[in-house]
């Protein structure tokens, strides 16, 4: 018999509960087993494949081996795909189930999750959605890994090995206190904001991506001050601090202390940023990740425009 076919589906479950909940009385719990049973399938899996999985120590965490890292990666979407087989056996086919997990950019989820959450519970109420947050590259070990099968990011700063599907499109705008001069101006250009102090949204790579926006022109933007979160930085630019440039815009512009923000076109021209859908190019995608796909590409549009102008100005 051939060492692959001495592994199961079983060993290689209990393995990833292991890794995901760290110890294996958690894991035990999880599948409702007993603590030595997980172990004893953990040791069945490292003899089958002849590595070691985990890095044992008295009195601390089990840390995974490099061999266990990609053991990780090869697991993940080859239980997805058994999930799925085992759906279509039963006569599920025409109805989805399961649990799909989707990463998101941290600045992005307000505007795509709820309603992708929406969509799918609408048209596929059997699926199970599991999202969290990520920095890029923590989005993208994540894809690779198999923590998530799905992304939803911006096309900034991306590794070439993932497939991506377009959502919609941002351009980058202005964000400036309701009182400063510079919001009588429908359209303002980056070197009118050259002596300006700047707040900055520290989120890799928006940093490098907002700098380069004034870098293009032969400028320096004067920060003065960032925050990691958008609600951060409008905050302290409501509040007269500074202005700031961001992508995604505020359907309200007031901020949580009730200050309000003007929202400006850059007259410049500056290329949009595509919000898109990703995954690692070598996997099979699931069923469920590619409905998750399609109904985001049909649903998702970009936040409306708000100036906070009239129209007549």
């Amino acid at each position: 018999m051939s060492t692959l076919l001495r592994v199961s589906l079983r060993q290689l479950e209990y393995f990833v509960a292991v890794v995901e909940l760290q110890t294996m009385g958690a894991a035990a719990a999880r599948w409702q087993v007993s603590p030595s049973a997980i172990s004893l399938a953990i040791g069945q899996l490292e003899r089958a494949l002849q590595v070691q999985l985990f890095l044992r120590q008295k009195a601390k965490p089990l840390q995974l081996t490099a061999a266990g890292r990609q053991v990780l990666a090869d697991a993940r979407p080859l239980l997805a795909r058994a999930e799925e087989l085992q759906a279509n056996a039963r006569g599920l086919g025409q109805a989805l189930s399961g649990e799909l997990t989707v990463g998101c950019f941290p600045t992005l989820s307000p505007y795509v999750m709820p309603t992708a959450l929406d969509v799918v519970a609408t048209a596929h109420p059997g699926v199970q959605i599991r999202f969290v947050e990520g920095s890029i590259a923590q989005l993208q070990a994540w894809l690779h890994d198999g923590t998530c099968e799905l992304a939803v990011m911006y096309d900034i700063g991306l590794e070439p090995n993932l497939e991506c599907t377009e959502l919609y499109r941002v351009r980058p705008h202005v964000e400036l206190a309701a009182h400063h001069p510079l919001t009588a101006r429908r359209r303002i250009r980056l070197a009118q904001l050259a002596a300006e102090p700047m707040i900055m949204l520290d989120m890799p790579p928006g940093q490098e991506y907002f700098r380069s926006l004034f870098a293009e022109r032969g400028i320096t933007p004067r920060v003065v001050g960032s925050a990691i979160s958008v609600d951060g930085v409008r905050a302290l630019v409501a509040s007269g601090r500074g202005y700031t440039v961001l992508l995604q815009r505020p359907v309200f512009p007031i901020t949580y202390a009730g200050h309000e923000i003007a929202v400006r076109e850059i007259a410049d021209r500056v290329e949009p940023v595509a919000v898109q859908v990703a995954a690692v190019s070598w996997a099979r995608a699931t069923r469920r990740a590619l409905a998750f796909r399609e109904l985001c590409r049909a649903h998702l549009r970009e936040p409306a425009r708000r100036t906070g102008i009239p129209d007549d100005q």
